[in-house]
């Protein structure tokens, strides 16, 4: 569907731990776990012949953060090799970030960057807050937009942070932005497939819907009421009915059919007799020969 509506970019995101794992944040979801996602989306776009987005897949937390940048590096990897994205993007714009993108992009994958609301750090965070809201947090953004610009990162998102700040990020950079709740100044936008569709499949998200997230359709009250009148059409009886039982046999086939149950119908009766046959002559062979023919057991030396 998102191939097939010209959208430029599809990420992969490790947004799925909440929106389809039923996970409470992103951070749970494992590398196998986004690669197997990966996947699946690659399939789905290769079907799509007329319009080929940019597929990227997020690195989830915990498999580029170290010290060695070499893990980064392997991770990116796999995303290429094994899920066949064209990019990789991960979250931070820190002096040690920079350098596990610097790692990724001169080992030959592309990696788009992530600041702002950084959801894998929401222990750090404090929460899914707003980023950015003072001078000085305002201007550390712009200095980590810069750092991953220089480190090679191709493109950056920019989250929850005000629209003057996003602004300025987009004009100071060479590189284009993403924005999602960053206003309407970024190079280009993003939203939750689930959050946009009103899909409503995940308790949090049902229950709070980000405010800057515009509600495309409401997929999920469809969702529900068409398994709502399914449920009522089995427990009434009127599905399947004859509009959608579409097999059936010809009248030749339906005697042979008959005809067929009622020789195993008499096979089973004649397996049944002659086993109740065996039955009772067991009986009276213990009858005889065990208790005497009075049945009381007596018996004389």
């Amino acid at each position: 569907h998102v191939a097939r509506a010209g959208i430029d970019v599809v990420l992969v995101g490790d947004s799925a731990a909440m929106v389809e794992l039923g996970y409470e944040t992103t951070q749970p979801v494992s590398l196998d776990q986004m690669l197997h996602h990966c996947q699946s989306v690659k399939r789905g776009l290769d079907y799509v012949r007329e319009h080929r987005p940019l597929l990227v897949g997020d690195m989830p937390f915990g498999t580029y953060e170290f010290e060695d940048t070499d893990v980064a590096l392997k991770n990116a990897y796999r995303f290429v090799k094994e899920a066949g994205v064209d990019a990789v993007k991960v979250e931070g714009g820190s002096a040690a970030r920079a350098e596990a993108v610097k790692k990724v992009v001169e080992g030959g994958v592309a990696v788009m960057g992530h600041i702002g609301l950084t959801p894998q750090a929401i222990s750090v965070l404090g929460g899914f807050r707003a980023q950015g809201r003072t001078a000085s947090r305002a201007r550390t953004l712009v200095d980590e937009g810069l750092r991953l610009q220089e480190a090679g990162a191709f493109a950056i998102v920019l989250e929850c942070v005000p629209e003057n700040v996003a602004t300025t990020i987009t004009e100071t950079l060479e590189i284009p932005t993403i924005g999602i709740g960053a206003g309407g100044g970024t190079s280009g936008q993003v939203l939750v497939f689930h959050d946009m569709l009103g899909m409503l499949s995940h308790p949090h998200h049902e229950q709070f819907v980000p405010r800057f997230c515009k509600k495309y359709a409401h997929v999920g009250f469809a969702i529900q009421s068409g398994l709502q009148a399914f449920k009522a059409d089995v427990e009434s009886g009127v599905f399947p009915g004859s509009d959608f039982t579409p097999y059936a046999m010809s009248d030749e086939e339906k005697k042979a059919f008959d005809a067929l149950l009622q020789v195993d119908k008499e096979e089973r009766r004649r397996k049944l007799e002659e086993a109740s046959k065996k039955l009772t002559q067991a009986d009276e062979y213990e009858q005889l020969h065990l208790y005497g023919s009075d049945g009381k057991g007596a018996s004389s030396n």
